[in-house]
């Protein structure tokens, strides 16, 4: 059983970051930040506006399926997580010691829906890694979502669904 304790701003072990800190049993937590990103978001995912604080990021979002100009959480989230786990590939196939084809991609799918207690996400990925014999791939594909960290902060809380192509 999951127990969530909040703890006030005051309390926080980095108040500049969060009004609450939540922390439950059994969570993965940083021994180490490597990196921080940092976005500013008005009007929501609907008619809004994502930056950066460096620059490198500036979205107009638009809700789902609909024919605004703009992006939504899912296809960000679709684009970071199949980035992420063609970096954790990488990591896993230098440690393996196996030669990673540069032609390697993900296809991701994040679908939104309702569940019992409101919205969710369920993900799919379809990995295509080319010239690599099939059981290469298998170990790169599992040892990937063992260290990714999008696998690692889905596992347990939504579906995630990968297959090699």
């Amino acid at each position: 059983m999951l127990r969530r304790i909040i703890t006030p701003h005051s309390q926080s072990s980095s108040p500049k970051f969060a009004l609450y800190t939540t922390k439950a049993a059994g969570i993965t937590v940083l021994n180490k930040v490597l990196y921080t990103a940092n976005a500013h978001t008005t009007g929501g995912r609907r008619d809004g506006r994502s930056k950066t604080d460096d620059g490198r990021l500036d979205v107009v979002m638009s809700a789902p399926g609909s024919n605004g100009p703009g992006t939504n959480p899912e296809q960000l989230f679709a684009a970071g997580y199949s980035a992420c786990f063609i970096g954790a590939m990488r990591a896993v196939s230098a440690k393996e010691k196996i030669k990673f084809p540069e032609a390697t991609s993900v296809d991701a799918q994040v679908a939104l829906g309702t569940t019992d207690k409101g919205y969710g996400l369920a993900v799919k990925l379809q990995v295509t890694v080319p010239d690599l014999e099939r059981s290469q791939a298998e170990r790169l594909v599992q040892g990937a979502h063992a260290v990714c960290p999008y696998s690692n902060a889905t596992r347990g809380n939504i579906q995630v669904d990968i297959s090699l192509k």
